[in-house]
């Protein structure tokens, strides 16, 4: 059996609320996204820091409004906008007043919108792709660090501090042994690519 979606565990874990099941569905969206919440939090507030609680916060309103949920849209893209009203909250309350909210800080969480990220079909592929060679090459050190640092965006010396890497290089280091792991993968993939191109069949050594 496949890795579920997000929409079927969302599903699965309405089914068995209340149970042992129902949270373990609860536990697999929690560790799928956490990562990526907390990246949301840190550029829209700017505060690293403070970033993992607010994805807490994030996730235990998204998890008590659970049957909020239809269905109408993707599951991160509900998430996302628990995540952005709950920043926007929490931005507005450092603030003194709502007169004092900078318009570039409102511009700055409508430009992280996360369906302007899969505004084409070349786009939504090209990243699906690099998705699956992340979790299919990738420890899992390396897969945080390139989707907090390439997916999600963050500065690699934020994703230092974020993961806690105790390393000299930090992230840096990481990101070099990511990329020749990936590189090796998609020369890989175009020589399979070519040889169904070709037929299906790898090119007969010389005799």
């Amino acid at each position: 059996m496949g890795m579920l979606s997000d929409e079927e565990l969302v599903e699965r874990s309405r089914a068995a609320s209340g149970s042992q099941a129902g949270e373990a569905f609860i536990d697999q969206l929690f560790h799928r996204h956490h990562s990526r919440v907390a990246a949301w939090c840190y550029r829209m507030t700017g505060a690293v820091d403070s970033a993992a609680d607010l994805a807490q916060d994030v996730f235990l309103k998204a998890f008590r409004h659970l049957d909020s949920f239809r269905g109408d849209s993707k599951f991160t893209t509900w998430l996302y906008s628990i995540a952005r009203n709950h920043c926007m909250g929490e931005l507005k309350s450092r603030a003194s007043g709502p007169e004092l909210m900078e318009a570039d800080v409102l511009e700055q969480v409508e430009d992280v919108r996360i369906e302007q990220a899969s505004s084409s079909i070349e786009r939504r592929q090209a990243e699906d792709l690099m998705r699956q060679l992340i979790r299919e090459e990738l420890d899992e050190t390396e897969s945080k660090v390139m989707t907090l640092h390439y997916v999600d965006e963050l500065p690699l010396d934020a994703v230092t501090r974020f993961l806690g890497l105790t390393n000299q290089s930090g992230a840096k280091a990481y990101v070099v042994s990511a990329r020749r792991k990936l590189g090796r993968a998609l020369e890989r993939r175009q020589v399979r690519e070519q040889q169904k191109q070709g037929g299906g069949h790898a090119e007969s050594p010389a005799k």
